[in-house]
């Protein structure tokens, strides 16, 4: 009879605490932006979020994504519930197919880590889009103007004039577009006095078990390393006759994705700080080049 006794009370208190757990899990919604929204770059952009049971002194995380890929890392904030003046990357593109993902740091239970994806909201930026108008009617007429040329005009001429424009688009034939079937987008351009640098890196945010590999002008540099808190220094040599691209590329997604590794790079004078994101379809990347 004890037995059965003892047995009832301790399905009751384990009732009771698994109750208690499932209350006291954590979550995150994000109320703005919203389906409808529409953000406009460059102006500023704001974020507004809720969180339950969670402290107000932690953080959260957000990024702007489309079709599943990391645009950009829109920063990490105290759940205050609001934050304004956010820039966004000017080389984003306009679409309705954005979203904004809000996942917990350091949460007390890690096997259950809140994370909010909005619904789908539009991004328009003008200067974009007039970018890439110009690239795609510049690379039209290249071609017919050379046809018409050829037959107006001697042949020596069209033969000077074809040169000329070959040497003007070499450089940007240099920057790498993917990397093994993955988009690679910049960040930044950076410039540094000295062809040999110092590079360290390390995980940004929690360290969730995120294994990269750094690339240097599509050559590994660092493969396949487990990022941790601890800073990794390693020494490259950059081509001083050319922008050098240098790149982060994910594994994993590590348990908070996507992969986000803090950069320190220094040729001993001067230093820059730069953190790169990267999922399994995209890289993000920074120009390096030396001052001559």
């Amino acid at each position: 009879m004890k037995f059965y006794r003892l047995l009832l009370i301790c399905i009751f208190f384990l009732g009771a605490f698994m109750l208690v757990s499932q209350e006291k899990k954590s979550s995150i919604t994000i109320n703005n932006p919203k389906q409808g929204t529409v953000w406009t770059i460059p102006e500023l952009v704001g974020l507004e979020w809720e969180v339950q049971h969670m402290n107000t002194e932690k953080s959260t995380r957000f990024f702007l994504v489309r079709n599943e890929m990391v645009v950009q890392e829109l920063g990490s904030f105290k759940n205050t519930g609001s934050i304004e003046g956010i820039e966004l990357a000017k080389n984003i593109d306009s679409g309705d197919r954005y979203q904004v993902v809000g996942i917990e740091l350091f949460p007390d239970n890690k096997y259950n880590v809140a994370k909010f994806v909005t619904p789908f909201f539009a991004i328009v930026n003008k200067a974009s889009d007039e970018r890439k108008r110009k690239q795609e009617l510049a690379a039209i007429p290249i071609t017919s103007k050379k046809k018409k040329k050829t037959k107006k005009r001697k042949k020596e001429k069209p033969k000077q004039k074809i040169a000329q424009l070959t040497i003007g688009t070499n450089p940007k034939t240099d920057i790498r577009q993917e990397f093994n079937g993955r988009k690679i987008s910049y960040t930044k351009e950076l410039v540094f006095n000295d062809e040999n640098i110092s590079v360290k890196i390390w995980d940004h945010g929690r360290q969730d078990g995120d294994i990269v590999s750094i690339y240097l002008n599509g050559n590994s540099v660092v493969s396949k390393y487990h990022l941790t808190y601890w800073k990794k220094e390693f020494k490259i040599k950059l081509d001083p006759n050319k922008s050098n691209d240098l790149f982060l590329y994910a594994h994993n997604l590590g348990k908070a994705p996507p992969n986000t590794v803090s950069i320190e790079i220094t040729d001993g004078n001067k230093s820059e700080n730069i953190i790169l994101n990267s999922d399994l379809q995209s890289c993000e990347a920074v120009m390096i080049s030396v001052k001559k």
